[in-house]
């Protein structure tokens, strides 16, 4: 059965160093996103730093990705952009899941993830009348630090 998600959440992710982030759900969106505020690629790497002013969580950790795509995406407003695009783990309800995020510079935006339904199909299902559903029903604890 699949377990349902509301339309924001609280939730981890552990190869990004990152703990406690708050992420939209969005079924408009097809591809997930996650702000990246200093992306370089560099003889075959690609170097992101997630640090954002309105997003304390987001703690200026340099993280190393040997793989990643790049990867058109189509935004809300019509433009295509090309994007990097690496695969992570996020943290739902206490469980890992393997998730595909674009790269993108989110910091003027309420939400510094977007959750789309590429990741959400066959595995949840989303109330819009319910918020933090993974976060308020994870059996361990939420302090979290990834040093």
């Amino acid at each position: 059965m699949k377990k349902v998600l509301g339309r924001v959440d609280i939730i981890d992710f552990p190869e990004l160093h990152l703990s406690n982030i708050d992420v939209k759900i969005d079924t408009g969106a097809y591809t997930s996103a996650i702000h990246c505020s200093k992306i370089r690629e560099e003889d075959g790497k690609l170097y992101c730093v997630f640090e954002s002013k309105g997003h304390p969580n987001f703690n200026g950790k340099a993280v190393t990705f040997d793989n990643y795509t790049l990867t058109d995406v189509k935004s809300s407003n019509g433009y295509k952009e090309n994007r990097y695009k690496i695969k992570t783990t996020a943290i739902f309800f206490g469980k890992s899941y393997k998730i595909n995020l674009t790269l993108s510079t989110r910091d003027d935006m309420k939400f510094p993830v977007l959750i789309g339904r590429q990741f959400l199909k066959q595995k949840f299902l989303v109330d819009v009348d319910l918020e933090n559903q993974s976060y308020n029903n994870t059996s361990n604890e939420h302090s979290h630090s990834f040093a």
